[in-house]
């Protein structure tokens, strides 16, 4: 399965779903884009300095995050020109449509090219976009976000 950043960091630290997530995670072999690499670095971050979590728990999940991914728990679908190219190509389905963002639309292609489904995210444009593309999603309904 690919899991877009949100989903990354709910299994890194506490949100009123993450629970969920992490039972249907579980055992299961995870992709992402190398850009989750620094998206989840910028959510931990950020629910750092909304008084969300301590900055503790922001550098465990971070440690942990970088664990999983040395592992082989999580792995990473490079970010170079091919799934530059191929978010291009996303964009390109999508529009006009699908009012798709740059980052969303190399999840999105990542999760494509390298065909470990479904593509797990919470995020309304990234659901619109798999869906038009043919690609199967999780959660089947989702809160818009």
């Amino acid at each position: 399965m690919y899991l877009d950043s949100c989903i990354l960091v709910k299994l890194l630290s506490p949100e009123p779903d993450s629970v969920m997530f992490s039972q249907y995670c579980a055992g299961q072999l995870l992709h992402t884009s190398e850009l989750a690499w620094t998206e989840v670095f910028a959510a931990l971050i950020a629910k750092e300095r909304a008084g969300k979590i301590p900055a503790a728990l922001r550098d465990r999940a971070a440690d942990r995050f970088q664990s999983l991914i040395g592992r082989g728990t999580i792995i990473t679908v490079p970010l170079n020109r091919v799934a530059l190219n191929k978010a291009n190509h996303v964009l390109n389905q999508c529009h006009p449509n699908v009012p798709l963002r740059t980052l969303d639309a190399i999840h999105v292609a990542s999760a494509d090219l390298c065909q470990q489904f479904p593509l797990v995210t919470t995020d309304r444009r990234m659901r619109e976009a798999a869906n038009k593309l043919g690609l199967p999603v999780f959660p089947p309904d989702a809160p818009d976000k």
